[in-house]
């Protein structure tokens, strides 16, 4: 094939006639070692108004991963057609390479191969081109890829142990290999304990079985305990990620160790308690287990003097796991000290940014009587009668020493102006002080809530420690299947752990002093869920809580503080009353008396919405300001948008592209408050033109009569797809399946009006061209 001849061909074709040729060639394994077409991140997804959409243009998508066996990657080809050079590629499989911890990264073109080589030795070039049939061997690039990790060769039978195949298709993402992995690898070296770091949402469980699995199956681990602090993560993980463990695994029970099994998954509280008696985990030998991991680890087991570190302490030689989204790290308490350095993190941020994880946006709401205080007139007595400490109450005293009625109510009619208003059957979780106020709350939803409430008393449910009845619906609240509860008051008891994957908003009116604390309450929101329309959520904050997204720390990598001395204890002390100590429910406010007074009015006093931005930081501007910026960063100027706007085939890739930026035409009309054309609207927003509506231009385009060079059906057809962009505007014409609706239907099939009327599906493109137009020919006028 001559070169003419191959710069012709598409990127596909360069992939199936040259690349895959030369990677067989070289020994690969077409099935087991070479995937093609491999999305790594599905792309961040913008949140704008009550919509969202997914940002392809950052979307991460290898041409080929090469891999030693499935799950143990060795490199990254980035494929380009022939007019490109054959290094064109090399940065971006480069930055593949990075993000999965790859030696190996090429770039092909069809005519050869670049290659960049991050385990270089001295001496060796660390980029270099080849020919097509040069490419190395999968032995040559897992050599490399051996010394780039540092695996000796008695460490090679444990990493490439496999992973748990399920039959049903499903691999980890890429930085759950990552974790995977880097686990396993530090476990072979000899590494005894091992932190892993990853935001809520990623799958931990789904991780911590992968690497349990390898090394039960590798007979590293014959017995492993695996330790939470709530019963409901245990029996999740019992039924879900870990079920492949079979009859192996139990849960332990009636306050027995059963030796029979190899898998057992247990509550710290049933392993040991205040007295000796209850220290079942003494049971067994200090070596009766070989692995222990401990899920959610930031909850305790740093503190020395901890039930988990108790635990930990007794089985002095296993190997020890920790998994937390939240690394605790005060001046008093670091599980980094206990663990070590993380072998492997990621964070909210990057989940966010890889559009794995939910993004949100805030709605601060200011109180009057929180912001500027309440002091009590002299003589002023509560609801029984009580006087009235004459002192100025603020936000840190509502609800947990002064209790206002009618801001409870205040806040519980916002949570439901916010739901009518975008969907009431949404899931939330309303976080309170106490749980006394999250019974109020509830009352107050009721209330607020009106006849969604009467017609179902499950609407709205108090799920905290104390109440049965409400922890007996924990299960149906986090079921998508489920629509009732559709609200949750509590106080603790679902700030971690709980997989409420469809919770669309989480309303703070708790007062928060606890980044980890902060950071689990969040996590409750950031699963995305396809199926059900979730793809991100909103925070709406009474409390001033999300202040802490200020942090320059938040989610960043995870720093020991605590620096003791030569003569100092390595292990970090637990202060007494620390406020990171965060426990089941736990009710501070226990106890102390309240101050409740009825009759003293609140009101909202400010209200603003806070979108996170494209650096990971919450922006507050408003929508059409957004949306502005946006289209002025594509398009320069009024007749730059013009010319691309006339010139495009269909207006709708146009759409689709400002989508991708957070510009949703939907929100937009809602901005303007007015029915305004696409092509208007987005001039309008942006350069600040004169809008007409659609049908303005529908009526202009009927008044120049351009239709009578077209026979009488074809004048239906075209009538009709003016009337229907006149009703719903550009992409509902642009769509061919439009003819399939009415009033089509009355005038033939589709195959019968683009053959009849038009001639054929070339004509009746071409008469839709010249009607849009004609829709907008004097957009360049105006």
């Amino acid at each position: 094939m001559d070169k003419t001849e191959k710069q012709h061909l598409s990127e596909s074709d360069i992939c199936d006639l040259f690349i895959t040729p030369a990677i067989k060639q070289a020994g690969w394994d077409q099935i087991k070692q070479v995937r093609r077409e491999v999305t790594l991140t599905p792309g961040p997804v913008i949140v704008r108004g009550t919509l969202s959409s997914r940002n392809k243009k950052k979307k991460k998508f290898a041409d080929y991963v090469l891999s030693w066996q499935p799950g143990l990657p060795l490199a990254i080809i980035e494929a380009k057609d022939n007019k490109h050079g054959v290094s064109d590629g090399l940065q971006q499989a480069l930055g593949y390479a990075e993000i999965l911890d790859l030696p190996s990264a090429f770039s092909s073109n069809g005519d050869g191969f670049a290659q960049h080589n991050r385990a270089a030795l001295e001496g060796e070039d660390t980029e270099m081109s080849f020919d097509m049939d040069a490419f190395p061997s999968a032995d040559t690039l897992y050599t490399r890829y051996r010394r780039f990790h540092g695996i000796e060769p008695e460490e090679q039978p444990l990493v490439e142990q496999p992973y748990y195949l399920d039959g049903a298709g499903k691999e980890p993402r890429y930085y759950q290999v990552e974790a995977i992995n880097r686990s396993i690898e530090a476990i072979a070296k000899g590494q005894r304990r091992a932190l892993l770091v990853m935001a809520t949402g990623t799958g931990k469980t789904y991780t911590t079985f992968q690497i349990i699995w390898r090394l039960w199956k590798a007979g590293k681990a014959k017995r492993v305990l695996f330790l939470a602090d709530r019963n409901i993560l245990v029996d999740q993980t019992l039924v879900n990620d870990f079920k492949p463990f079979g009859e192996a695994m139990t849960k332990v029970r009636n306050r027995k160790i059963d030796p029979a099994y190899e898998i057992h998954l247990g509550l710290y509280q049933a392993l040991t308690g205040p007295e000796e008696s209850d220290k079942i985990f003494k049971s067994v030998s200090r070596d009766f287990f070989d692995l222990i991991v401990v899920d959610e680890c930031h909850r305790g087991s740093a503190a020395d003097d901890s039930a988990w570190r108790e635990i930990l302490d007794y089985f002095s030689s296993p190997i020890k796991i920790g998994m937390t989204a939240t690394p605790k790290e005060t001046e008093y308490v670091s599980n980094i000290s206990y663990f070590g350095d993380p072998v492997y993190t990621y964070s909210l941020k990057q989940g966010i940014e890889d559009g794995f994880l939910a993004p949100y946006k805030v709605i601060r709401i200011d109180i009057d009587k929180d912001v500027l205080g309440w002091t009590p007139p002299p003589g002023m007595v509560d609801d029984l009668g009580n006087s009235v400490e004459e002192r100025e109450y603020n936000r840190i005293d509502m609800d947990r020493v002064l209790v206002l009625n009618q801001r409870t109510q205040l806040v519980a009619r916002r949570v439901m102006q916010y739901l009518n208003a975008t969907d009431p059957m949404a899931k939330t979780i309303i976080f309170c002080e106490d749980i006394n106020h999250a019974e109020r709350m509830r009352r107050a939803i009721v209330n607020a809530a009106g006849k969604l409430a009467r017609d179902n008393p499950r609407y709205v449910m108090r799920i905290t420690g104390d109440s049965v009845e409400g922890k007996a619906q924990l299960d149906n609240f986090i079921d998508p299947e489920q629509p009732f509860p559709v609200i949750a008051t509590t106080s603790q008891l679902l700030t971690t752990g709980v997989d409420a994957k469809t919770c669309k908003l989480i309303v703070l009116d708790q007062t928060i002093r606890s980044m980890t604390i902060f950071k689990q309450i969040i996590g409750r929101g950031t699963r995305i869920d396809e199926d059900n329309n979730k793809f991100f959520f909103t925070i709406m904050d009474f409390k001033k809580a999300n202040e802490l997204f200020r942090d320059d720390a938040f989610d960043g990598a995870p720093v020991v503080i605590y620096e003791p001395g030569d003569d100092d204890d390595p292990v970090p002390p637990d202060p007494s009353g620390s406020d990171e100590d965060d426990t089941d429910d736990e009710d501070d406010t226990a106890g102390a008396t309240k101050v409740v007074i009825s009759g003293v009015s609140a009101r909202i006093i400010a209200e603003r919405i806070e979108y996170i931005g494209s650096e990971g930081k919450l922006i507050t501007e408003s929508y059409r300001d957004y949306a502005r910026k946006a289209i002025t960063s594509e398009f320069s100027s009024l007749d730059a948008f013009i010319q691309r706007w006339n010139d495009a085939d269909r207006k709708q890739v146009i759409i689709d592209e400002l989508e991708e930026h957070g510009v949703v035409l939907a929100n937009l009309q809602e901005a303007v408050g007015r029915d305004i054309s696409d092509f208007d609207l987005l001039a309008h927003i942006a350069y600040d033109q004169p809008p007409l509506t659609r049908r303005e231009r529908a009526e202009q385009v009927k008044k120049r009569n351009y239709f009578t060079k077209y026979g009488d059906k074809a004048r239906a057809v075209l009538g009709a797809l003016l009337d229907k962009y006149a009703d719903e505007g550009i992409a509902a014409i642009e769509d061919m399946k439009v003819l399939r609706l009415k009033p089509f239907d009355g005038i033939g099939t589709p195959l019968e009006i683009i053959k009849g009327a038009f001639g054929g599906k070339t004509g009746y493109e071409a008469a839709l061209s010249e009607l849009e137009h004609q829709i907008y020919e004097q957009a360049s006028n105006k």
